[in-house]
């Protein structure tokens, strides 16, 4: 979560006068001309002030928008605010990504929320919240209000919904390969009462509440793909089949998407790990190599190599072993732990470390990983020849 000071702090002053301004929110015993010295600092911590002096109300807002804008603010927000606007031409020259998320909040708050969307989707893709459907290539998705209605009542046949609200748009999605072109369809339905303790003047007393539960769906006309995210496997499988017979025409078929697969037999003779020097990437260790013989799944052994020592983890296991070192002589890597060392960025002594645990044949840790992270550890990991999208 993006505080409200990194908001301020990473926004550029004119910017942030629009926001007060459009949002009609009145600073008292605050004056912008406190920046006027170009230096950001000054109007910083007299700004926070002003915020909290708000009404409680009002206060909660602008903190909640502060939250909205900042969590699109990062590589992976930009990603999804390029992949559903329409125009970029007023995005593309603001000074940095606060900017471009705030911007787009106050002057288009529709396609800031469909980048929302994309956001939620993309960052549950492939985990415990996510399925993929194998179903027919280049068929026109019907968008017609009649084929929308047709979906959303029997959305709220199949899971007892009163109201339900679908909103379907175009955008793309950006990989290593290149980036395509998809249809977003996301859903909110009214769920089960719920029934949660509130203080109701000044007396706790409960109140019944129908929570609103997101589910999206995405198609991808070239390769004839239906993704879906949604709490649970049968949920998403009904989502998809009456996604695919209202706005597709078809019949579901139970052909899944697989799981993307990992490969560590490269991690079995010495490896230098290639990077881009615009990644920032000093260097990456092996750590730590699980391994099975080829002849019994009923034994494992393990190598380790901390950081500080000198030799590599290949090198380690020759020294000890030998002639018998397992991993000249047939045994299968299962598991492997890498540590990404990053250059030190400007300011810092010591760089970053991205530590991964991959686990054969498709556990990885990276989707615990931050944004950035993750787009790295993606990126090399297909890069290095470590895993295959089936």
């Amino acid at each position: 979560m993006v505080s409200i000071t990194t908001v301020i702090r990473k926004t550029p002053t004119k910017t942030l006068r629009t926001y007060f301004a459009m949002k009609d929110v009145q600073l008292n015993d605050f004056s912008w001309d406190a920046g006027s010295n170009g230096k950001k600092a000054s109007i910083t911590q007299p700004l926070l002030k002003a915020i909290e002096a708000l009404d409680p109300d009002l206060n909660a807002r602008v903190l909640n928008d502060a939250e909205r804008i900042g969590a699109m603010a990062d590589e992976a927000g930009q990603t999804a605010i390029y992949g559903v606007a329409s125009d970029t031409e007023a995005i593309d020259g603001l000074e940095n990504g606060f900017d471009r998320a705030m911007w787009l909040f106050l002057h288009d708050l529709p396609t800031f929320k469909r980048a929302e969307e994309v956001r939620y989707t993309d960052d549950r893709r492939r985990g415990r919240d996510w399925d993929g459907f194998v179903v027919d290539a280049d068929i026109d998705l019907k968008r017609d209000d009649s084929a929308i209605e047709a979906f959303m009542r029997s959305i709220r046949k199949r899971f007892g919904s009163k109201n339900v609200h679908v909103d379907v748009f175009d955008r793309r999605r950006y990989t290593l390969s290149g980036d395509f072109a998809l249809i977003q369809a996301t859903v909110y339905s009214e769920g089960r009462l719920e029934e949660y303790l509130e203080f109701v003047e000044g007396s706790l007393d409960t109140r019944g509440r129908h929570p609103v539960i997101e589910a999206c769906l995405t198609y991808e006309p070239k390769k004839g793909v239906i993704e879906a995210v949604a709490k649970d496997r049968p949920t998403r499988e009904e989502y998809v089949r009456l996604f695919a017979g209202d706005l597709l025409g078809i019949d579901l078929d139970e052909e899944r998407v697989s799981l993307r697969r990992y490969d560590l037999s490269r991690l079995l003779t010495p490896y230098d790990f290639p990077a881009d020097p615009s990644d920032g990437i000093d260097s990456v260790r092996v750590n730590r190599l699980r391994l099975m013989p080829i002849d019994t799944v009923s034994e494992r052994v393990t190598l380790e190599c901390l950081r500080g020592g000198r030799r590599t983890i290949w090198e380690v296991a020759a020294a000890r072993f030998g002639d018998h070192d397992p991993l000249a002589s047939g045994w299968i890597v299962t598991q492997a732990n890498l540590a990404i060392l990053f250059h030190p960025e400007r300011g810092s002594s010591r760089g970053k470390v991205l530590p991964l645990t991959i686990t054969m044949p498709h556990g990885c840790d990276i989707k615990d990983r931050t944004d950035r992270e993750r787009l790295i550890g993606e990126k090399y990991l297909q890069a290095w020849g470590l895993v295959e999208d089936l």
